[in-house]
């Protein structure tokens, strides 16, 4: 990767768009308990009107608000019970953007970003309304009408995109791979024109924070090395480096706290992105914007799970060239850690030390990966020169016969050679590697001094059994949409909250795509 390279001089920005005025829409009440404990969060922090962090604006209310799904764990992170808040009139009509807490101002937060690798100096929240944050959990709402970086759009999200989002951020986090939580989904008939006129939805997500490596690429940009300080200093709070805070504002303690940043985001972005790989997810729209500083999954828009094994897989239909293929995902990870470096450049002005935070995301991704890929395959222990090449034939296997990749780690792990076989339209050609395999197994195992069984439950610990697969979030979107019918929806959330177990009666949901759904495309429109 190339010398990092400050972005330069301010570049001209757009006008902002027509937008909801602070404070026009109704104000209600809450309890006292919940009013102490809610804060404004990233609103808080002091900025420059100039360049102002967030603007203040209200969301746009929608008709016929009625909830669809409240996640009880995340809701137990601010405090609160599902079922208790399901209840409450005035929970609905914060949560769907028909009223705001009264102490309270919503604010759309601003950033630049690198989309399919043009830099766009100015983006910001189109479509999400920050709401503050309680017991340090933000609260953001996706859909609630257009703000002043809305560019002239709708600020709407429709039901599809937002029950894909729903459910598979509450995977993600089932799965163990950090990710913003959803803690409600909103439904309303009020129309939404994309390709075809849709209805509208608003979800409720939550994280610590939602700066993401765009809000860093804007204040770079615009020269504001005095905002990039307060960002560093905002977000530090959040991620556990290590390091002391410098006890003066000379420039080597900004320095040293910046680099400590950049070094513990590169290790959680490898983290991030060795999980979506042994995973099988792919993101489909990995721009800098998307990219958060904590190492979350952030904005669920055209993303896929692997079905039949492809390293070359695209999930956006949108992504003409494959910039942000599945195999290309790690590559990416490093690209973006680049113009996060390339923001923060100012800051640290010593390229050697800044190239050593790239050398920290390759070491950190592989000995993630290979950690997480022996795990799946219960191959802890197996001597290298074993592991590689085994390792090798098995992705070549997978890829030549494409073969579903969750069921084929699912099946390994219930130790049916039988099931893996039935995975390949040449059975054949699983059986060498099978007993290569095999062998391979009982090594390992005995190296950890553990018996065959246990090996195969600790791998079952570690491949779900279940995804959302594209095919299966459109027959709930379909039932939801067509039909007013929640009960697959709350089949499958109930699926995804336990992804390892095997839940009897229910296997269709883990099965590969059917005929109808082979060549199902996922789009960046929501």
């Amino acid at each position: 990767m190339n010398a990092p390279e400050f972005l330069g001089a301010a570049s001209p920005l757009p006008p902002l768009s027509p937008h909801a005025q602070a404070g026009s829409a109704p104000r209600v009440s809450i309890p006292q308990s919940i009013r102490s404990a809610w804060t404004g969060g990233f609103a808080d922090i002091a900025g420059d009107s100039a360049e102002p962090f967030c603007f203040p604006c209200d969301p746009t209310p929608i008709a016929d608000c009625q909830w669809l799904a409240v996640s009880p764990g995340a809701a137990q992170l601010i405090g609160q019970d599902a079922a208790a808040l399901v209840q409450s009139p005035e929970w609905l009509a914060v949560l769907s953007g028909g009223a705001v807490v009264d102490h309270m101002q919503p604010y759309a937060g601003v950033y630049a970003g690198h989309q399919f690798g043009v830099f766009v100096p100015r983006l910001g929240d189109g479509r999400a309304l920050n709401l503050g944050a309680i017991n340090g959990w933000e609260l953001q709402l996706k859909g609630a009408g257009p703000t002043p970086y809305a560019r002239f759009a709708d600020g709407r999200a429709v039901l599809r995109s937002s029950i894909r989002e729903f459910l598979c951020s509450e995977a993600m986090h089932s799965l163990g791979i950090p990710s913003t939580r959803a803690l409600s989904l909103i439904i309303s008939p009020s129309a939404v024109l994309r390709e075809t006129v849709e209805t509208a939805a608003v979800v409720c997500r939550l994280a610590p924070s939602f700066v993401r490596f765009g809000t860093f690429e804007y204040f770079s940009s615009r020269g504001r090395t005095d905002l990039l300080e307060v960002l560093v200093r905002h977000v530090a709070q959040w991620i556990a480096t290590g390091a002391k805070p410098p006890r003066n504002e000379g420039p080597e303690s900004v320095a040293v706290q910046t680099l400590d940043l950049l070094h513990e985001v590169a290790r959680r972005t490898a983290r991030l992105m060795a999980q979506w790989m042994g995973a099988g997810f792919m993101h489909g729209v990995m721009n800098t914007d998307n990219f958060s500083i904590l190492g979350l999954t952030l904005d669920y828009g055209p993303f896929g799970f692997m079905d039949g094994f492809d390293a070359g897989h695209i999930c956006n239909h949108s992504d003409h060239h494959g910039r942000y293929s599945y195999q290309a995902q790690p590559q990416v990870g490093m690209w973006n850690l680049g113009r996060l470096i390339n923001a923060l450049y100012p800051l640290v002005r010593d390229a050697d030390r800044l190239r050593e935070v790239l050398e920290t995301y390759k070491a950190c991704y592989a000995q993630e990966i290979d950690a997480i890929l022996r795990a799946k395959l219960g191959l802890q222990a197996l001597p290298q020169e074993e592991w590689s090449p085994l390792l090798d034939d098995f992705y070549t296997l997978l890829q030549r016969q494409h073969m579903d990749y969750t069921l084929s780690f699912r099946a390994l792990s219930n130790g049916s050679e039988q099931a893996f076989i039935d995975l390949a339209p040449d059975r054949e050609a699983c059986r060498s590697w099978l007993a290569r395999y095999g062998q391979a197994a009982k090594h390992s195992a005995s190296l950890q001094q553990i018996s065959g069984e246990e090996r195969l439950t600790r791998m079952r610990r570690v491949n779900p059994k279940y995804v959302l697969r594209n095919w299966v979030a459109e027959e709930v979107i379909r039932a939801v949409r067509d039909h007013g019918d929640s009960r697959p929806f709350e089949e499958v959330l109930k699926l995804l909250q336990a992804p390892f177990d095997e839940h009897p009666g229910y296997e269709l949901y883990a099965a590969p795509p059917p005929d109808w759904a082979e060549h199902l495309a996922v789009s960046c429109s929501s």
